[in-house]
């Protein structure tokens, strides 16, 4: 059974019967040359615990592009952080949709199969996920879709090719159901050497763009599949609801609850709240009517949000006391590491970053190799978030970079990339380590990131701070909260996430866990997120004057061109000239034969500049191939120092500066240190360099 749905001027067509029949639901889409199955999975049995058992797999076949895996592994391995990322854009738009109190297992696996060149996908493998689940048994009242939205001279653009994106000076990427907003995703691009902040009212006018879109697709959807959905019974109580509990809590232990929310420590609050849990177990009541720990611990945690909830809504106070749009405190120290190119150490209450700058060669760019590009592309930008145990009391091990270290790296990544212009000369790897968290640990990453740029002397065009708001909602009421501490996020409506700079904002973040927000909300939100980052960037400024910069330890670079022929001359035989000018000198080499340039970076580039220019490219450079004029003759005993120890020898330097090669065959397993005086004998002089062997050994 075929049903088509058509976006723009593009057709999905939906199989609904012809693979993958076991699953709870499935279905395989297919949109010009790209094919995708998804598939939805879940179990009869349900977990104890109360928490939606939610996966989501974005899967990508090398098949799908006619590629064979590279690697020593010949098949599919771990995914690559553009499936996680994938993989969550999906979740964070189906998790709102699932009935409170679903406890089953369940398991969306969305697969690439056939991949066509210069489609975005994403959009794409969230159709297929969101019709599948429409059509399982799980009861989804509506389909979610999502779109994105470009800018280009003309104004906005709906789910753009992939190389329209690379010109577009707007990554706007919205979910929703009808007309509610479930998910947004933004980023300003850097074009002709410009930011491309945006406004707020310029953003809302995007969200609208992308709104009214959402309500025709997701109306589309609905109507095509509604008549072929499953239908199946579920009891969504959880097992550890017990209405007497929290009753009983709400009438005898409100106070002490009250007061162990207050507290200002994250780690205070809990261990308050896990005492009062141990008092209440063992009261008369508790013990008589034979209450289970899962229960007590179910509903002092409802009541627990109860109250942080109520008392922002009624009495404009949060647990820490602050108003509804106060900043914590913030304390910034920069170029704390010594020996690191730039660092930051950003602290904004309970929330602590150390992000540190490094900054290396083109030879360090990310490779990154897409389905639906025939070549590798270099990222010349990245960004590590780590979030270790310890940084919120936990005992637990390290272990390799989850879905959500990914995604808040990926975040403050965006946020930041547009203030470094493209044309820069170095490769910029920053690295966030979460050492403190309690609320939005990824705006922290992205203000301390913006000030390690400055601190490793990077040019950046702004500076760019991040602040994340919350949201609380009961009927008609609600509150819009600015820095949102933990307690705030978990017991809250919205996770709201923007950065920029003063002028505008370079990336955005939302999530929705109550099934949209209104406009007139996000207005609100935006302008006190405005209000809040203005705030950090006063304080951030300031940090900004006093950096001191690392100058010792910072990477020299020198850019030159030269001619088309001198390429091979620099690379030598095998390579053997270059990598020689890189042990001598402690540098790294990067040749763009298309600009004919040569980009040498490291501490001694000057030195091997002129090593190039004067001994390597001089002597060719009339045409003929000329010896070097050297004033040795084979046989010459010398004395020379040790200038440099290679892999392959020892650069030795001899009279009027020459520098000659002792070769490790030529050693015979003797050490030198550098700076260690020699007798050697020159034993060979060729296209201008000097062979040298031990005297002590003739």
């Amino acid at each position: 059974m075929k049903k088509i749905i058509k976006i723009n001027d593009k057709e999905l067509v939906f199989d609904l019967d012809l693979v993958a029949k076991q699953a709870n639901a499935s279905v395989l889409m297919t949109c010009g040359k790209t094919v995708m199955l998804a598939s939805v999975a879940r179990e009869d049995e349900v977990v104890s615990e109360d928490f939606l058992p939610l996966t989501v797999s974005y899967v990508e076949k090398t098949y799908a592009a006619g590629k064979i895996p590279g690697g020593f592994v010949k098949r599919e391995t771990k995914p690559s952080d553009y499936e996680t990322l994938t993989s969550r854009i999906i979740d964070r738009t189906l998790r709102p949709l699932f009935p409170k109190g679903y406890l089953h297992p369940t398991h969306i696996v969305v697969m690439l199969l056939s991949a066509e060149a210069n489609v975005d996908i994403q959009p794409l493998a969230l159709y297929a996920a969101s019709a599948a689940l429409f059509l399982s048994d799980i009861e989804i009242s509506y389909p979610a879709v999502g779109v994105r939205v470009a800018k280009d001279e003309n104004g906005f653009v709906l789910n753009p090719d992939s190389n329209s994106l690379e010109l577009s000076s707007l990554d706007l990427f919205v979910s929703g159901l009808k007309d509610e907003l479930l998910m947004i995703e933004m980023k300003a691009n850097e074009t002709n050497n410009s930011m491309n902040e945006m406004s707020e009212a310029e953003l809302l006018e995007a969200l609208e763009f992308a709104k009214s879109n959402i309500l025709s697709i997701s109306n589309d959807f609905y109507n095509t599949f509604k008549e072929y959905k499953k239908t199946f019974i579920f009891n969504y109580k959880a097992d550890s609801e017990n209405l007497a509990v929290y009753e009983y809590l709400e009438q005898n232990y409100l106070d002490e609850v009250k007061n162990a929310i207050n507290k200002m420590a994250k780690s205070e609050r809990a261990s308050e709240l896990k005492a009062i849990a141990l008092k209440v177990a063992q009261d008369e009541a508790f013990i008589n009517n034979e209450w289970s720990e899962a229960e007590l611990d179910y509903e002092l945690n409802r009541l627990k949000k109860h109250i942080v909830r109520k008392q922002i809504l009624t009495e404009k106070r949060r647990a820490d006391g602050r108003a509804l749009d106060e900043v914590r405190p913030i304390s910034i120290l920069t170029n704390i590491l010594p020996n690191a190119h730039g660092s930051c150490l950003f602290t904004r209450g309970q929330t602590q970053a150390l992000v540190v700058c490094t900054l290396g060669s083109d030879n360090d760019a990310q490779a990154i190799e897409m389905l639906t590009n025939k070549s590798t592309t270099y990222d010349k930008f990245m960004f590590n978030y780590n979030f270790p145990g310890f940084c919120v009391g936990e005992a637990s091990a390290l272990k390799a970079p989850s879905r959500r270290e990914l995604g808040h790296g990926n975040l403050a990544k965006r946020a930041l990339s547009s203030s470094v212009s493209k044309d820069y000369a170095h490769t910029i790897r920053l690295v966030s380590e979460i050492l403190e968290s309690n609320g939005s640990s990824s705006m922290a990453s992205v203000c301390g990131g913006s000030l390690a740029l400055r601190a490793a002397a990077v040019p950046s065009k702004k500076l760019v701070a991040g602040v994340a708001m919350g949201l609380i909602i009961e009927g008609d009421e609600y509150a819009v909260l600015t820095d949102i501490m933990g307690l705030e996020d978990h017991d809250g409506d919205m996770d709201f996430k923007v950065a920029g700079s003063a002028d505008g904002i370079t990336a955005m973040q939302m999530d929705i866990k109550l099934g949209g927000v209104s406009t007139k909300i996000l207005t609100e939100a935006l302008e006190a997120a405005r209000k809040g980052r203005l705030h950090i960037l006063n304080l951030m400024e300031e940090a900004n004057k006093n950096i001191v910069i690392n100058e010792d330890v910072l990477p020299k670079l020198e850019i030159f061109s030269v001619s088309a022929n001198d390429i091979p001359e620099i690379i030598g035989q095998g390579g053997k000239t270059i990598k020689e000018i890189i042990e001598k000198y402690g540098v790294s080499i990067d040749l763009d034969r298309d600009k004919n340039e040569v980009k040498i970076s490291g501490q001694e580039v000057k030195a091997a500049k002129e090593y190039i220019l004067n001994e390597v490219l001089k002597p060719k450079s009339k045409g003929k191939k000329q010896a070097a004029k050297i004033e040795f003759e084979i046989g010459t005993k010398l004395n020379g120092i040790v200038k440099k120890i290679a892999n392959f020898g020892v650069f030795v330097t001899l009279q009027d500066g020459v520098d000659g090669l002792l070769h490790s065959n030529k050693i015979k397993g003797k050490s030198f240190n550098e700076g260690d005086t020699l007798e050697v004998i020159v034993s060979e002089i060729k296209d201008g360099k000097v062979g040298l062997s031990l005297a002590s050994d003739e």
